[in-house]
Parts: structure tokens; sequence; C-alpha cells
């Protein structure tokens, strides 16, 4: 079997990723381990074309076109030449690609195409505001998919009430965790009382209700810190959300308990969880969360929205907290009440690594996802 994903997402030193990067570099690792071809093509984010193999696992990172307007036709034949070349050299088997990447590709005989449903534009439109363009590009793509994943029970029910899976074969699996690489590690605590979140730092995220949750909780705790891990996210003209954050929190009291520490490099980030007493996720809009997961394969103590896939990961109290991500007071409430039960903290911390390797486990869902790649294929 050979598969082929398309993203410009997959990790490369030096540079952030977001979820979608390490979800494939993760399984694109364990299918080669379980004997499958792989291939990954993308846009270069550098003006050259980049070919290396890492782990087995052929990467093709093409020019990217820089003719103005016509970027997205250029890249998308780029691609679409790409996989026609591989194709010839070792078959094809599948290509998967999110929810926009089949827009412009024209679809190989012999080769069934999937889209992984990781948060389109439909499913992360705020208040509805789609844009017309990538609503055509989402819609498009998906007349062309032979079959989908939702990494989610959630993103599958909020996707099909917005678009047509077009009576295709849907069907859902989480993204996976390396338990291997996230795991207990007993290490010294940089602060008493450290707040940890991890993500792109942005609306969507919860991250003003956050810091205001914390405003709070420092009245209760003085010696609490706020780390904040994640690449920025910019407005539409170029400017910093991150930026226009310090400005508007620059004239509070304890702003020098809020630390912004940019992008950690993945290797790195167990240890940011393992120094953390607390780690609060409390996204306004989440396909899965990936970061959750890693977290509770730490043992530690999350705090996650109730809304979307919350509660298909968490149950309340017994493998991590739920929160009201719109309340601060409420957000609060469930950081101080961590710092107020150590002992059933302590409970919750193992529950939630056993929760993780029953339900995210790598090699697991690996093979759940070989298994419906092969019931495509041979459809």
């Amino acid at each position: 079997m050979h598969i082929c994903f398309i993203t410009s997402e997959y990790p490369k030193e030096g540079l952030s990723h977001g979820g979608v990067g390490s979800f494939i570099k993760s399984i694109a690792l364990e299918l080669v381990n379980n004997g499958i071809k792989v291939s990954v093509i993308g846009i270069n984010n550098e003006d050259f074309y980049e070919e290396t193999s890492i782990n087995s696992i052929n990467i093709y990172r093409l020019k990217p076109s820089r003719i103005r307007g016509l970027k997205w036709f250029f890249n998308s034949k780029a691609i679409q030449s790409k996989i026609r070349q591989i194709h010839c050299e070792n078959a094809v088997d599948v290509v998967e690609t999110p929810e926009l990447g089949l827009a412009f590709l024209h679809k190989v005989k012999n080769i069934k195409y999937i889209i992984r449903l990781h948060g389109g534009h439909h499913f992360l439109a705020e208040e509805g505001k789609i844009n017309w363009w990538k609503a055509f590009q989402e819609k498009r793509s998906f007349k062309k998919a032979d079959a989908f994943i939702a990494i989610s029970k959630y993103i599958k029910e909020q996707t099909e009430t917005l678009l047509s899976f077009n009576t295709k074969t849907v069907t859902q699996i989480y993204n996976p965790i390396d338990i291997s690489a996230f795991f207990p590690i007993r290490t010294t605590l940089t602060a008493a009382f450290q707040i940890v979140y991890v993500g792109t730092v942005y609306k969507k995220k919860g991250i003003v209700q956050l810091i205001e949750a914390f405003k709070i909780v420092k009245n209760q705790i003085p010696n609490a810190t706020l780390e904040i891990y994640g690449k920025d996210w910019f407005y539409p003209d170029g400017s910093s959300f991150i930026e226009k954050l310090q400005k508007a929190e620059s004239n509070y009291t304890h702003f020098n308990s809020i630390h912004f520490n940019g992008v950690v490099p993945h290797s790195e980030i167990a240890k940011k969880y393992a120094e953390a007493s607390v780690c609060v996720f409390p996204s306004l809009v989440e396909a899965q969360g990936l970061v959750v997961a890693e977290a509770m394969a730490m043992e530690k103590l999350v705090i996650f929205t109730e809304f979307g896939p919350g509660k298909e990961i968490i149950n309340h109290q017994e493998n991590g907290l739920l929160c009201d991500p719109r309340d601060p007071k409420d957000i609060a409430q469930k950081i101080c009440w961590c710092f107020d039960n150590p002992h059933r903290v302590a409970m919750i911390e193992k529950n939630a690594r056993k929760t993780v390797v029953d339900k995210f486990n790598l090699e697991k869902i690996v093979l759940q996802n070989i298994m419906f790649y092969q019931s495509i294929i041979l459809s």
C-alpha cells in the first residue's frame, strides 16, 4: 500500500507547525513501521524545490508560485504533477488531504482520494462569516472525495450540518498520541503554581478568557504564573494578535506573571507539560485537541472546553475538568479547584493517562486507519 499525504505543514527543523503537521508525522512513521510506503507532498516555505527522505518517508516540498493572484492555480498544478510522477514510479493507492485540498486537483485513475476533517473553513468560520472563495474550494473539494475521516464525533456532526458528504463513506477515527513520547516525567516545577497553555495564540482558542481568568486566580494565589507556548496569529493586515494582547494587558498589575514564550520545538513540549501544575485549553472552537491528549498522557490535570469534543475526551472530575470557555469566572474556579484538591487531582491525573492509552494509542489508531484505507481501496 502507498499513501500520499498532501500538506505543507509537515514538520521541518527551525519552523513552527500546527496539529496537522504533528499528526501526519506521527501516523506516517507508524504506517512505515507497518510496511506501508508513505509520501508527503506540499509547498515549500522557501523559494526552491526540496526532496528528502526521513525514516523512509519521502517528503517533497515544491517550489512555491510567486504569480500574484494565481498562486493557488500554479501550486495546485505543481502538486498534481508530482502526484502523477510518484504514481508512475510507485503506484499510489490513496491520496489524503485536509478539507480544501482536492479543490483544484484532477483525480488520477486507480487512486482513491480521502479528506480528513481536521477543521475546514465552514467549521471554523466565525459567527457564520463564510468567505465565498474558501467556501467554493471546500465544496468543490468535498465533491471529489471518495471518502472522509473525521477526527472527532463532533466535527463529523457539525460538518454534516454545514456541507454535504455527497453520500460518500464517512468514518470517525481520533488523531493518535505517541505515548512513548508523552509519558509522566517527574521534575522540579519552575514555579509553585504554574498554569500552562499550548497552542496557537488567537481568539478561537479562548486565550482572552484564559488571561481574564488568570487575573481572578492571581488574586487568590499570588504566586501563580501563566505560561503560554505557541505561535502567533496574524490579522489580514499583518498585525500580531500577541502584540495586541500585550498592549491591552500592559497596565495589568501582574502582567509580568504572564509569559508569552513563543513556539517551542515539538521535541521539547513534553518538558513544558511536565513543569505545569495544570494545563488549560479553553477553546471556543475545537476539532479534537491534540494538546489535550498530550498533556493527559503525561498525567497532567487538564481543563478543557465543555463544548465541541470536550465531553468525548473528558469525564468531568474523573480524568480531567471541563469549563465554560466563554466564562473567565468558571475557568478561574476550575483552576483554583485544582490547587485546593491535591489528592483528587492525583487520582484524576492517573485516570487521564489511562484514557489516552486506551483511546488515543498510536499503534491502535494506525491499525484503524489501515483497515479503512484497505476498505476504500477495495470498494
